[in-house]
């Protein structure tokens, strides 16, 4: 079986004269601290240098055909779509758990459902035991499954995850920058569409046969996505790539020449440390980083509060059952579905537009347009959901509200992760310190949305978000269009 990494979890470690590192280490280096992870980015680079003619390469990902690159992008895309179907299909039949494990607090009956993003958000993103992750969350799922009461589930709902953080660094693997949009749009809709398929089923499951069958039918599709993964995910990282091809030539030389990575050179906790601490870095670090991936952890928490609120909406407003309830996510659905086409098509156009007009060079600034033209559906959509549900008129008043968030959400969501891409150097590292940002804010929104709601109603309480989401999500896209390259020049983290 191929093993599969990205640019998250393999780097080089070429050796530097003892001397010359003693000399430029800072006064409070020694031996005891722990090594800087960006010291060791810095070196990583001199691996995927190595040979001048791999970009013509045809074993070089990016050269593979048409059809061996996106059966990659889909392998990856269904990995992504299993782990958030799974946090969120429960959400219709809350309150049947509530009642099978006698919860009387509401906060407690959300956590059920959210304390799966807390465990995804803590999770180690690494490509190379990606499959391993996959076995292992499914045993969690069978474990919600079978869950004697309601701390086992929260036990099990937290550990049965397998992080998804990985397909940054796959798009970027096989992918030129032009090409990107499509792939990341393809990629990104596995953990938006999948939260949104999995109530639609997830309510007639509960209703019908039992909430414990929502987890064991999970069960069974992360084995089917095991199975797909195993036999058609192939290596895309190019450093390593390379490595194997030069040991396999059997020329010793080839070999010598290729720097070592550190999985064969460096300790197990260095390799560890260093591979943990660069998102951090990178989401600290960087202002960038730091405040598009908290646009989309805004964005990300709206989106798990209202799967928590709509069972309660739709039951006690509109009088629908447990398996009509989960029929009211179709909204959503039908807003990414048409962002994922329509965004992606507008994203590239524009690139390309742009591009030809900056002499065929292209710059990250370049993805800014349409996050600002998706961030003004965000308020609009939350407005309609929230004042439509506030004044109780028909059902699909509220449910065309959360389509246009969804369709707002998307087009959002593309262009950061496409910008967040193109800026790094280690684009899985970038993407996947804003996919713990988000995961922490799904955890979070739903503990305390019922309150908030309870207080301003669904018309107050939505419009404090819709105009939280105007402050975050327009004055800071714009202003990087136009300063996004200055502060870029001036960040050792970006490419």
């Amino acid at each position: 079986m191929a093993s599969v990494s990205s640019s998250l979890t393999q780097l080089s470690v070429p050796e530097e004269p003892a001397t010359a590192a003693a000399n430029d280490a800072p006064p409070n280096d020694h031996a005891g601290r722990k090594p800087s992870a960006m010291l060791e980015d810095e070196k990583e680079e001199s691996v995927e240098n190595h040979e001048d003619d791999w970009k013509d390469a045809p074993e070089n990902p990016r050269n593979w055909s048409f059809g061996k690159k996106w059966n990659s992008a889909g392998v990856v895309s269904f990995y992504t779509f299993v782990p958030p179907l799974s946090s969120i299909i429960m959400a219709p039949g809350l309150q049947e758990i509530a009642i099978m494990y006698s919860i009387a607090s509401e906060t407690v009956v959300a956590m059920t459902l959210s304390i799966f993003l807390i465990g995804l958000a803590l999770g180690v993103c690494s490509v190379s035991v990606l499959h391993l992750n996959n076995i292992i969350a499914i045993a969690f799922y069978l474990g919600c499954a079978f869950a004697p009461n309601a701390g086992a589930l929260l036990a099990f709902r937290f550990l049965g995850h397998a992080p998804i953080a990985i397909s940054a660094g796959v798009v970027s693997d096989l992918f030129v920058e032009q090409e990107r949009a499509a792939a990341i749009a393809m990629i990104s809709l596995g953990p938006l569409i999948g939260p949104v398929v999995g109530p639609i089923s997830g309510g007639f499951v509960a209703e019908k046969i039992g909430v414990k069958w929502v987890f064991i039918i999970v069960a069974a599709l992360g084995g089917v996505a095991g199975v797909y993964g195993i036999f058609c995910l192939r290596e895309t990282y190019a450093p390593v790539f390379r490595l194997r091809k030069a040991k396999a030539s059997g020329d010793p030389e080839a070999a010598e020449k290729h720097p070592p990575l550190p999985a064969e050179t460096s300790s197990k906790l260095n390799y560890i440390w260093v591979n943990l601490s660069r998102p951090t870095i990178l989401l600290f670090g960087s202002v960038i980083c730091f405040l598009l991936s908290l646009y989309m952890a805004f964005l990300y928490g709206i989106y798990y509060l209202m799967f928590t609120t709509f069972s309660t909406l739709f039951s006690d407003v509109y009088g629908f059952d447990t398996g009509i309830s989960g029929l009211t996510y179709i909204g959503l659905g039908v807003g990414f579905f048409i962002a994922t086409f329509l965004s992606a098509r507008v994203a590239s156009e524009i690139y390309l537009y742009l591009s030809k007009k900056n002499g065929g060079k292209g710059e990250p600034e370049m993805r800014i347009p349409p996050l600002v033209i998706g961030s003004l559906f965000v308020p609009f959509g939350l407005f309609w959901y929230g004042w439509s549900a506030q004044a109780k008129i028909h059902w699909i008043m509220p449910i065309i509200g959360s389509g246009i968030f969804g369709f707002g959400m998307m087009c959002a969501f593309l262009p950061i992760q496409l910008y967040l891409v193109d800026t790094f150097t280690y684009a899985a590292s970038a993407l996947s310190a804003a996919s713990v940002f988000r995961s922490l804010l799904g955890f979070a929104f739903p503990l305390f949305g019922e309150q908030i709601f309870d207080k301003l109603g669904n018309g107050g309480g939505n419009s404090l978000l819709g105009g939280l989401a105007i402050v975050l999500g327009i004055p800071f896209p714009i202003y990087l269009y136009y300063r996004g390259a200055d502060i870029r020049k001036r960040s050792r983290l970006t490419r």
